[in-house]
């Protein structure tokens, strides 16, 4: 006799085959790979017809590249910021201008000429469009003055640019497989690769690695299916201008002369009258007076006779210290950064300089680009007339924006100022130029800047710090080397030497508060100029003369050989 499936029994398997429906259906949903793909134009973000995706060095810009008549153009921002920052917008004359190793020239928009100083060059296509309220370049034009490589794609439309090469590690697809938009085989694709197809590697993970092909796609594929890395190795011929720089045979020992007046220029002698291994000096004679970009000048020919007869040169420093001036006016305007430099190059040919120091402090980022533009023009003015040039830098970390790349490419020194470390606006007591302060700005100078070019201004000065007793505020004075010595002696103050600081430390408790001395001296010096050597850098500056005493000099000069 047949036993019954009783009903609860049938509807407890019938449950257990639901749920095991249910597992095996997550598990097949987990573990199945996504077939969804993803639209090239979705990809590349493409809304209509005119317009092309944009991928710079293996990356998928947001910008679009605009389609006119056949041809391919980028909005100057971008060409700016990815491609090649020498292209600036002058919104008062409302022209581009662009500047090589000895010339700059202008492009109009809607123009097929642009002006050289060889005269006006003509094209066969609009070099610089405006579309709505912005202006894009030609492609190919860019491509004319920049190190770079591109490629137009159709369907979808999009330009692959590369100005970087060597940059990146291949790997070969060992079979075929797909290009995720994610690292996951439920994200889509974007698109397939097959076995033997060469990758740019740029990340690499536990199980996925990030990788773009030439045709502009990128994303991420499975570790297992591809090659070991290996080392890109092409070719490739550089066309980038040849910016020429005045490189000195021997270390540069500068030091900075402080001239306030026409009679300041007759201290020459009785100033370095110790300095023993000096070999520049900057006097600073020029200042920007104006927002028209007139200057003021104390330069000497007999200083400068004076100085050649000694064996120095004479680097004519300029500054932008005038109070009557704004720096977003005068840089931003090309006239006036004309005026400026035409005013330096007559006043270096009538007293015979054999340099141009640029000492513009405090620029922000706003006033940015427009200062290295100025950096630019004056590199070209410089060169032209065999001037060396070198600009006078804070250290890199609150002024990234400066651009020391570009200056280490147009100028013939980068000088750091290593010192300002604690100033006279401070709201805490310490050194004006610490070690780690000092060796953070060559490091990060260096990331930049070849050492070649690269020259670390010191300190003669310090400061004393007073610090009162209750609500009063912080203080301090300047003092020279001897200024200093003094009052530690006189003021009875307690010394020692910090190793973390890389100098001596003098204190006291008074009854009004404690004065403090981060103490600069032969000690201090010998060990930033231990920074100097070890960096294999160009040299030295001091700032100033005046503050140091003789016997600093033997110091300097010994890590300079």
């Amino acid at each position: 006799m047949k036993k019954k499936i009783t009903p609860v029994v049938l509807v407890v398997v019938l449950i257990f085959l639901v749920i095991c429906v249910g597992i095996l259906s997550i598990f097949i949903k987990k573990y199945t790979p996504s077939g969804k793909t993803i639209d090239g134009k979705t990809y590349f973000q493409l809304t209509g017809d005119d317009e092309a995706g944009l991928v710079v060095n293996h990356e998928l810009e947001d910008a679009k590249v605009k389609i006119v008549d056949g041809r391919y153009y980028v909005e100057d921002s971008v060409v700016g910021t990815y491609i090649n920052s020498r292209f600036y917008w002058d919104s008062q004359q409302q022209v581009m201008l662009y500047t090589l190793p000895t010339e700059e020239f202008q492009i109009t928009p809607e123009s097929t000429q642009y002006v050289t100083s060889s005269g006006t060059q003509s094209t066969d296509y609009v070099i610089l469009k405006q579309i709505g309220d912005s202006f894009y370049l030609d492609l190919e034009f860019v491509k004319q003055y920049t190190d770079m490589d591109y490629t137009v794609y159709e369907d979808p439309a999009r330009v692959v640019i590369r100005t970087k090469w060597n940059d990146l590690q291949l790997v070969t697809v060992q079979k075929n497989s797909e290009i995720r938009q994610k690292g996951g085989i439920k994200s889509s694709i974007v698109t397939k690769v097959k076995k033997d197809d060469t990758l740019y590697l740029q990340e690499e993970m536990d199980n996925w690695s990030k990788v773009s092909m030439a045709d502009g796609y990128s994303g991420y594929i499975k570790k297992e299916v591809l090659s070991d890395p290996v080392d890109d190795t092409e070719l490739h011929a550089s066309t980038t201008p040849e910016y020429t720089s005045i490189s000195k045979d021997y270390k540069i020992n500068l030091a900075f002369h402080q001239v306030t007046s026409m009679d300041g220029n007759a201290t020459l002698a009785q100033m370095v009258a110790d300095a023993q291994g000096v070999n520049t000096i900057s006097p600073t004679w020029f200042s920007v007076t104006d927002n028209n970009g007139t200057i003021s000048s104390l330069a000497s020919a007999d200083y400068v006779n004076q100085a050649h007869e000694m064996g120095m040169e004479v680097w004519g420093l300029i500054d932008n210290f005038n109070s009557a001036t704004d720096n977003l006016t005068f840089l931003s305007s090309t006239a006036a950064r004309a005026n400026i430099i035409q005013q330096l190059m007559e006043q270096a040919a009538a007293v015979g300089m054999d340099g141009i120091n640029l000492d513009f402090e405090s620029i922000t980022e706003e006033q940015a680009p427009h200062y290295i533009q100025f950096v630019r023009e004056l590199s070209i003015a410089c060169r032209n007339q065999g001037l060396v040039f070198s600009i006078d830098d804070p250290v890199p970390t609150y002024s990234k924006h400066y651009d020391r790349t570009e200056q280490g490419i147009v100028a013939d020194y980068v000088i750091i100022m290593g010192y300002d470390e604690h100033y006279a606006g401070s709201t805490e007591a310490g050194s004006v130029s610490s070690l780690g302060f000092v060796k953070a700005g060559i490091e990060d100078t260096l990331k930049e800047v070849p050492a070649q070019k690269v020259i670390n201004a010191i300190p003669f000065y310090t400061r004393v710090w007073i610090q009162p007793f209750g609500a009063g505020n912080l203080t301090s004075e300047v003092l020279g080397m001897d200024g200093a010595a003094n009052y530690i002696s006189e003021h009875g103050m307690d010394t020692y030497w910090d190793d973390e600081a890389g100098q001596n430390v003098a204190s006291v408790e008074a009854e009004d508060g404690i004065y403090t001395i981060w103490v600069e001296d032969e000690q201090s010096i010998g060990e930033k100029m231990k920074l100097i050597q070890e960096n294999q850098l160009a040299g030295v500056a001091e700032w100033k003369l005046g503050f140091e005493r003789a016997s600093v000099w033997p110091v300097i000069a010994q890590y300079l050989q």
